[in-house]
Parts: C-alpha cells; structure tokens; sequence
C-alpha cells in the first residue's frame, strides 16, 4: 500500500517515518514533505489546503491511505474531498474539524457531552473582554477562537497583555471571537486519541512545553519539546479520559451527524479538581508525535487504516517499546517573534552516522536546501529525539544530539523532561 502524508513539519516527518516502518506500506508520499521526508520518501509539491489538488495526487499515486496532518487543510475540507473521491484518508471533516477551528463551538459540545473542563466566556467586543477579565481574574487566559497555528493562547499575570492579544483576535474579522477562560493550575498532559467515528483507542500520554524559555519563561511558541511516557501520571489516567471526555466527545459528534475519524487531542490539566481539558485538536500535536511514535511498535498504517475504515473495535492492542523518548526542537534565530531564514545547519551528517545514530534521530521542520546546503526556512528548524532506558538517559541522548547541530543563532530549551526525571512532578 502507497500512503500519502500531507503536510511539511517534523510532524509530518514523525509520520513518514513511522509509515516506512510499517511491512505493510510499499512507498510513502509527502506532499509538500521537507528535506527531511526526501531522504525516506517522494516529496511532491502541493498546496496542503487546496482539497482537489490534494485528491488529484493520491489518484495520480493510487495511494491507499492519505493522513492529514496539520489543522489547516482539515478546517479547508482536504478530507471531505479525498472521501467523496473514493480514497480511504485518516483525518477528520471539515464539520468535525470545528473542534480546533473554534473554541467556543468546542466549549459547546464538552457542555453537550458533560466533559470537564473550566469555565469560559466568549467575547466579540471589547467591552466584553473587559468584564470577562475582571470576572475571571489573574491569571488570564485568553484564546483565539480560531486557528493560530498553536500561537493563538496567551496565559498572563498582566491585564494589559491579556487586552492587548485580546484585541488582536477581535480584530481578526467582522465575526472574529475571543474566548477567556479559568485558568487550570497543575502540570498539563497530552492524550491522542485515535478514532473511527465510534470508537477510540488511545495512544501513550505525551507532555510538551510551550514557553520559549527554560523554567517556563517567555512567550508562547508553537512547542520546544516533549517527552514520552509520562512517569508521574495517575495510575488509570488514560482509561478515566476516554471514558470521561474522548467517548463521550465521539458520541456526541455522531450524533450531532458529524462522526469524528481522525486524531482527537485532548491538551489536559491536571488539577487539584481532577482532570480538566484545557483544549482539543484535531491532528497529531507538535511536538508530542515525534516523542509518542518514536515509542509506538504496532504497525502505523495499519492502525490509521483502520480509523478509517471504521475498524478499530477488531484493532490488536498496541504494542509500545519499553523507552522513553525526549524530543528538543532547535530553533532559528529570533524565534518566535521573527525567526531569521536562510542560516547554514551543519553536523546532521556527522550526527546520523555516528555512535548516536541508533539511540538519536532528527526530523526537520523549518528546514529547505539551497544549492545543496541545507539552510534554516522557519521557526523551529529541527526535533531532535532520544531514546533510552528512561527519561534520563533519552534526554542524554537527545541533548548530546543538538550539541552536534551548528546552526547560527539557533536555540533551544535546556530543561525539556528534566523535572519529570527528576521525579519532581506530582499530580
């Protein structure tokens, strides 16, 4: 079987890699892909979000599978056109979709579906997101109701800054929305959960860190690290969130007519109240999938073939290898206000060939070749990820890795995971 990966980050790189794994995928596709993806598969020009661009190549390939991973293409119904094409894709509808396309509609099916999650207000002027500040108090929490790329929450003790990215998202368009919300204290867990429109099956708990800097500190990004698995959850977590929020959100999506297939991510805090969904996804999270298959044994393709086909009730259970995994995202210089472009990365080569190739692998995301030298193309240029016996050893690896990368003014966080080895988490 050909399979098709859309998209051009290290997330869709975590993909093409899995797939290749699996005795069951005969070749794989990404489309647009990354320098990264042409090493393990053919790259082809699209544009990700053009719905019948995208069905004309899985035909033009005869491709049996095509997974979707970013948000965008989805919300733009890259899905919908791929089904009515008659070609099996892993990915949700464009309906269903709407679960990252608008927080305030994902509010509304969590109260529909009794999920529990904080207290929210949506705002459409300013005098509205002025009173819902002061009704919620420090620290604030205000979202974009649409897509922003994982850039679109800000968390502030400052009112001035919480107004200020809430003014951003009304001035959006005449129907822009802004959505405040409880704070959730306690340490934050990621869950995918893969489904067929019925059922659900979970993957492993990932945890990633969205600050730029250690210790938490500086703006939001699209996500510097993450590891897998997480040492410190309680014992059932996994089964008390399908049970509690993924079943109950698949249920009532399909009776709302709109099934979900696809990734469910479920972002979590953990509080002192329980278990509270802070938000939904609607794909793989970045950087948590490059953590999370990097441990994952069961063949991928035969999993997401399933999801598909609205198999997943007769699926095997997963296998998952017994490491853990750490994922260090280098970043470009001035990320992420204003990433610099076009900087040399050296030390792949050196990096993939020596003593840490078996226990180290890297996946690029805002990378591009330029008269064969690879160049910086984005904000966060490459995930780095180790596998090892346990969270100390993976980070190990992991930082012995970017320490091999030369990329000018690149940076990266220096205590992904470090707490979690430490044992210092409690939830």
């Amino acid at each position: 079987m050909k399979v098709l990966v859309i998209g051009s980050g290290a997330r869709e790189h975590a993909l093409a890699r899995a797939l290749t794994h699996d005795p069951t995928v005969s070749a794989v596709i990404a489309a647009p892909g990354n320098p990264g993806t042409d090493a393990i598969a053919l790259n082809e020009p699209v544009d990700a979000a053009d719905p019948e661009a995208v069905l004309e190549l899985a035909r033009r390939h005869d491709v049996g599978l095509v997974v979707i991973g970013p948000e965008a293409p989805l919300v733009a119904g890259v899905a919908d056109a791929l089904r009515e094409g008659g070609i099996r894709c892993f990915g949700p509808s464009a309906a269903a979709a709407r679960l990252e396309g608008s927080k305030a509609w994902a509010k509304e099916v969590m109260a529909a579906a009794e999920v529990p999650t904080g207290m929210a207000r949506v705002c459409t002027d300013e005098q509205q997101l002025a009173d819902a500040l002061d009704s919620f108090g420090p620290p604030f929490v205000v979202k974009d109701d649409g897509l922003a790329a994982g850039k679109g929450v800000v968390v502030t003790e400052e009112r001035e800054e919480a107004v200020a990215h809430g003014l951003v998202c009304l001035a959006k368009g005449e129907d822009a929305r802004v959505v405040i919300e409880e704070f959730l204290d306690g340490p934050e867990a990621s869950l995918f959960c893969i489904c067929d429109g019925t059922t659900v099956v979970p993957l492993d708990l990932a945890q990633d860190f969205k600050r730029v800097f250690d210790g938490d500190e500086g703006p939001n990004t699209g996500g510097m690290g993450a590891y897998s698995p997480l040492t410190w959850a309680p014992e059932g977590l996994v089964d008390d969130v399908v049970d509690r929020v993924a079943q109950p959100v698949v249920d009532e999506m399909a009776r709302r007519g709109t099934p979900f297939v696809g990734v469910l991510y479920v972002g979590l805090a953990l509080t002192s109240r329980g278990p509270r969904v802070i938000e939904f996804n609607v794909r793989f999270g970045d950087p948590e999938t490059q953590s999370v298959l990097a441990r994952l044994e069961s063949p991928l393709a035969v999993l997401l073939g399933a999801a598909a086909d609205g198999g997943l009730a007769d699926h095997d259970p997963l296998r998952w290898r017994p490491e853990a995994a750490v994922t260090i995202v280098e970043a470009a210089a001035g990320y992420p206000a204003s990433p610099r472009k076009g900087d040399p990365i050296d030390g792949l080569e050196e990096l993939t060939a020596g003593p840490l190739a078996e226990h180290v692998h890297v996946l690029h995301a805002g990378t591009a070749l330029e008269e064969g030298q690879l160049v910086s193309s984005g904000g966060r240029v490459l995930s780095v990820v180790g596998l090892g016996e346990d969270l100390t050893q993976a980070r190990e690896r992991a930082y012995e890795g970017v320490e091999a990368i030369e990329l000018d003014g690149g940076h990266h966080r220096s205590d992904i995971a470090l707490r979690a080895s430490r044992g210092e988490i409690r939830a």
